[in-house]
């Protein structure tokens, strides 16, 4: 006779056990990263999720830009680091909802000093965590991962504020950064006919020209006068060196110009009235103005950012309170107005924001997990403390 008794059945046991996945530099190229179209369609779908609130940046008002480390001008500590140009570490922490729905943080240490020993001016990772356990699903090389990105925001702008027949686009600066920032604008601009380059080093102007031509086939020309390579620009895209803040004359941009600012420039007050001003993200921008509050000296916190020649017009009461500006997420929602008339000059200001760097790094893994890229390493296998 068989025993028909049920078995008791035992349910298994979560595993502890915890990888995550390393990618170089060499793996991220592999995965990407530099897929400068795509890495434009992520950043519109962030800024989609910034328009409706799906995401959490640092600080209590959750808009911080992230956490400095700055180092003082003279220490008794012979081992301490002290001030020089653009010497500081900085974290970077967000969360990114929608298909993203992950925590990360971008780290790095910046030194001006850094490239007379042949290495980049920032040193940048990036950490991807699981948002119920802060366990680690990734880290990467970033440095490539935060120029894409960087770039691709201006890219994400240009589609959605500039003429889209416009013929002539002026680099502002012709570092990395900028030349990321002109490769991404390149993806959603078909009608391009030439690129001017601007630099206060001519070399490096004639240097980014030539790339140009070799790369899209088209008029490229390298310019050290400030108004020869803007006057006749179309789009304007500015990534200047923050040791030389730009200034563009209210007179050398003409009507329907767009002008990308992802690094520091000031211009005449009637161009930055006349202008559409449209902000990457208007609660980032609030939150710089408390942070310039809470520093005990405005004026000299808006000396060093981006937005500061914009804070100062809204302080005075000549520029609409942030509020009741219009961030680039309202405009690709469809909730508020870019550009109007093929007439308008527009102003978009970018300072940055974790939340692009979350949605390209989970991009990449993405990619790098498809493709089998990548070494995965042991956190443990059960935690040593329970």
């Amino acid at each position: 006779m068989t025993d028909q008794t049920p078995v008791a059945t035992q349910a298994a046991v979560p595993s502890t056990r915890i990888d995550f996945l390393y990618l170089s530099e060499p793996d991220m190229i592999a995965a990407g990263v530099n897929d400068a179209a795509a890495c434009v369609d992520t950043c519109e779908e962030v800024f989609s999720l910034l328009g409706h609130g799906d995401y959490l940046m640092g600080g209590a008002n959750h808009n911080n830009h992230g956490m400095n480390i700055v180092f003082p001008k003279e220490s008794p500590f012979p081992n301490m680091p002290v001030a020089g140009p653009d010497r500081r570490f900085a974290a970077m922490p967000g969360y990114l909802g929608g298909r993203f729905d992950v925590c990360g943080n971008k780290w790095y240490g910046s030194n001006h000093a850094n490239m007379t020993k042949g290495l980049p001016r920032s040193i940048l990772t990036m950490m991807l965590n699981d948002k119920e356990t802060g366990a680690p699903l990734a880290m990467m090389s970033a440095n490539l991962l935060s120029a894409a990105r960087t770039g691709a925001v201006p890219g994400v702008a240009a589609k959605h504020l500039a003429n889209p027949d416009a013929k002539v686009v002026s680099v502002v600066g012709c570092g990395p950064i900028n030349k990321a920032c002109l490769t991404a604008v390149m993806t959603q601009l078909k009608q391009v006919q030439q690129v001017v380059c601007f630099d206060v080093f001519l070399d490096k102007a004639q240097g980014l020209a030539a790339w140009v031509r070799e790369t899209y086939g088209i008029e490229a020309f390298g310019v050290d006068d400030a108004k020869a390579g803007v006057e006749d620009a179309d789009v304007i895209t500015v990534a200047a060196s923050r040791l030389k803040p730009l200034f563009l004359q209210d007179d050398w941009i003409k009507k329907g110009a767009t002008v990308l600012v992802s690094g520091p420039m000031n211009s005449d007050e009637s161009f930055l009235l006349d202008a559409k001003i449209v902000y990457d993200h208007t609660p980032l921008h609030e939150a710089y103005v408390e942070d310039a509050i809470g520093s005990g000296n405005k004026e000299g916190y808006y000396s060093g950012v981006i937005g500061g020649p914009f804070y100062r017009l809204i302080d005075a009461g000549i520029l609409p309170a942030l509020p009741a500006s219009t961030g680039l997420g309202d405009v690709v929602n469809g909730t508020k107005q870019g550009r109007t008339s093929p007439e308008d000059r527009v102003i978009f200001i970018a300072c940055g924001m974790s939340v692009f760097d979350i949605g390209w790094s989970y991009a990449v893994l993405e990619n790098a997990r498809a493709k089998g890229i990548g070494t995965s390493l042991n956190l443990w296998d059960v935690p040593a403390q329970g």
